[in-house]
């Protein structure tokens, strides 16, 4: 992965309009790939049928981002850190960090979880930095798609500067 290179990993997300949404946001924020991970929904099915929703959400970002869909997570981050690219996950946690206190940079991949659930322990242990935006309100998260456009910018942000 190339210095710089930002990617998004959506593990379990049950919603098309957030992976829409999300395959919008990236394409603005200068992502190159999203991973679709579990049962999160693709642009196009396993018989090639297209997911309508998604694609509307996305308004045709599907297109100009690249994107995989994989079963399984640990195999996919094995095989990033090998290419020596940051883990980071985006999610509330004993040990996570607030979000803009990060040192951007180098190949990164973001993980964002499940909708209810959010992203599991063994999966946090895995990744090598967990980070949280604060919650100021009584509510305890954001919608995904939300989250990951304030992450993706800031780091489109911090790049570019």
């Amino acid at each position: 992965m190339k210095t710089r290179e930002i990617s998004v990993i959506l593990l379990n997300i049950r919603s098309s309009q957030n992976v829409g949404a999300i395959f919008r946001t990236a394409d603005a924020a200068g992502a190159s790939k999203l991973y679709l991970v579990g049962y999160t929904p693709a642009p196009v099915d396993r018989f090639g049928r297209k997911n309508t929703e998604l694609i509307k959400a996305s308004l045709g970002a599907e297109a100009y981002v690249a994107w995989e869909q994989r079963k399984e997570i640990t195999e996919l981050i094995t095989e990033l850190k090998k290419e020596r690219v940051r883990i980071v996950a985006v999610e509330q946690s004993p040990t996570s960090l607030p979000y803009m206190g990060v040192r951007w940079g180098g190949g990164m991949a973001f993980i964002f979880g499940n909708e209810v659930e959010g992203i599991p322990k063994n999966v946090l242990t895995a990744c090598d930095a967990v980070i949280e935006i604060p919650m100021r309100g009584k509510k305890e998260s954001l919608n995904v798609s939300v989250a990951a456009g304030i992450v993706l910018f800031k780091v489109a942000e911090a790049f570019d500067s």
